[in-house]
């Protein structure tokens, strides 16, 4: 579904990094399934809309992201943007280089702290981002560390650019609407945010996003749930594998 190693080349963790009980590989297959599905997803969906000529790909929260490492063919196309808090960005900049991989001139790093005030939109454009073309925009594993207003204002920001941008984000649904199985994971990995400091501090209903992201602007807004996702890349599949229902979806948002 997605050959990626370039994480796990730029993090090198030591051999015992499966140890730790969050990292048990049984408890965290579901998760593994739902962050890997939702990558080909946005892979899929960049591809599509550079095919049909959008040149311009912004990520939010890039954090290790590494698809201008691994789909150079597709991303040397584009002008790429990744927004991120400054410490991690500076992190992956360095460890970029140290192993090899390099920074293309298409390839723009723009330091942002998201809840601070401000728009992020100014940093984007100081680095070349043009604001009368249309834009592919993601957010991916962000939106529930930030308030409900700021997810809100990202949207608005969003919806503002030119005609013809797309914006794919994910969501975390209320704790209390995810399966059984997967509960538990989740009620940790809430836990685990809250003693590291980055708190869970927004969740949202199906149609709650929707109706944010078209209070925001959009003109077109739909819910792209985990029965889609798991249809779409884990159908046939013998050994029970799939994303967890009503944990983290997606958005698909155009202006």
């Amino acid at each position: 579904m997605l050959n990626d190693e370039v994480g796990l080349n730029l993090l090198a963790p030591g051999e015992d990094w499966r140890q730790p009980g969050d990292m048990d590989p049984a408890f965290t297959r579901p998760f593994r399934a739902s962050i890997v599905a939702r990558a080909r997803f946005i892979e899929d969906l960049v591809v599509e809309q550079a095919g049909r000529g959008v040149a311009q790909y912004v990520i939010l929260g890039a954090g290790l992201d590494s698809f201008a490492q691994r789909r150079p063919e597709i991303a040397s196309r584009l002008k790429m943007f990744e927004i991120d808090q400054p410490a991690p960005q500076a992190w992956k900049r360095k460890r970029l280089i140290e192993r090899g991989f390099g920074i293309p001139d298409w390839l723009r790093f723009v330091p942002v702290d998201f809840e601070a005030s401000g728009s992020w939109r100014e940093g984007l454009e100081a680095a070349g981002f043009d604001a009368a073309k249309p834009a592919i925009v993601v957010s991916t594993g962000v939106s529930m560390y930030l308030s409900k207003d700021a997810n809100a204002a990202t949207l608005r920001e969003v919806a503002s650019l030119a005609p013809g941008s797309t914006f794919a984000m994910t969501f975390l649904l209320p704790l209390e609407l995810a399966d059984a199985e997967a509960r538990p994971g989740l009620e940790m990995a809430v836990k685990g945010a809250r003693a590291s400091g980055t708190p869970f501090s927004s969740f949202f209903t199906p149609p709650e996003i929707i109706t944010l992201a078209r209070e925001a602007g959009f003109g077109e807004a739909h819910h792209v749930s985990t029965d889609d996702l798991a249809a779409r890349y884990f159908a046939g599949r013998t050994d029970g594998l799939r994303p967890p229902r009503n944990a983290e979806e997606l958005l698909v948002a155009r202006t």
